[in-house]
């Protein structure tokens, strides 16, 4: 989805992308209801539109829509939790290892300039900024796999874990780990060092799973 400042984006593509930064952003909360009229005055759309927000929100797996209840921001189990980051920790640990090493010049640029753009939002504590350069990072991190299929199937279960996340992007700490494990991604993209890339695709993951377990009570690190 196109972010709230892309060129040239509709009226119902801006409010999913600020409805899905919301989530992000815990400004939305797991199970928070969301109606057809607060979203109409919030962004002065026609009722058919809102609902076509709201039908293309729950495709990205963001929220659930319950009979008699409506819109839900969706919420997790921690099995669920659990089960999601499985399965992410296997398509981007197998993305890291059909990677060519070393990438070429031009992509490792293109990488780190994106990765500048990220450290600058880090650095001013623009947490949208930093929602959406982490997403243009990862877009361009696994397209170095030029597999179209597993690019697809790992930014639909990234962006399905969204509304777990709220935990660690609101941490600076984890910012700044995660700007940090970018510029090491790189290194080792270009110093061709296999076995640490896919173990940084590994722990990259982690520290949003476990901080969502921590707060639902769960001792258990998966």
């Amino acid at each position: 989805m196109a972010p709230r400042d892309a060129p040239h984006a509709s009226p119902a593509e801006l409010a999913i992308a600020e409805i899905e930064e919301d989530i992000v952003l815990a400004k939305l909360h797991p199970k928070q209801r969301i109606t057809e009229d607060e979203l109409l005055e919030r962004f002065a759309l026609k009722r058919h539109v809102v609902r076509e927000v709201l039908a293309t929100l729950e495709r990205m797996g963001l929220v659930e829509r319950r009979k008699n209840v409506g819109a839900l921001v969706r919420s997790f189990t921690p099995r669920e939790v659990k089960e999601l980051y499985a399965l992410r920790e296997l398509l981007e640990s197998e993305a890291a290892r059909r990677m060519p090493l070393p990438p070429d010049a031009e992509a490792i640029e293109r990488l780190s300039e994106i990765q500048r753009v990220h450290d600058k939002a880090v650095e001013k504590r623009k947490l949208r900024d930093v929602f959406r350069a982490n997403l243009a990072f990862h877009r361009e991190f696994f397209s170095l796999t030029g597999d179209e299929v597993l690019e697809r199937a790992i930014a639909e279960y990234a962006r399905q874990t969204h509304a777990i996340r709220f935990g660690t992007l609101a941490s600076a700490d984890y910012r700044e780990r995660s700007r940090k494990e970018h510029w090491e991604m790189i290194r080792a993209l270009e110093e061709k060092d296999r076995a640490r890339l896919v173990a940084l695709c590994r722990a990259h993951l982690r520290p949003s799973r476990d901080t969502f377990l921590e707060h639902r009570g769960s001792g258990e690190s998966a």
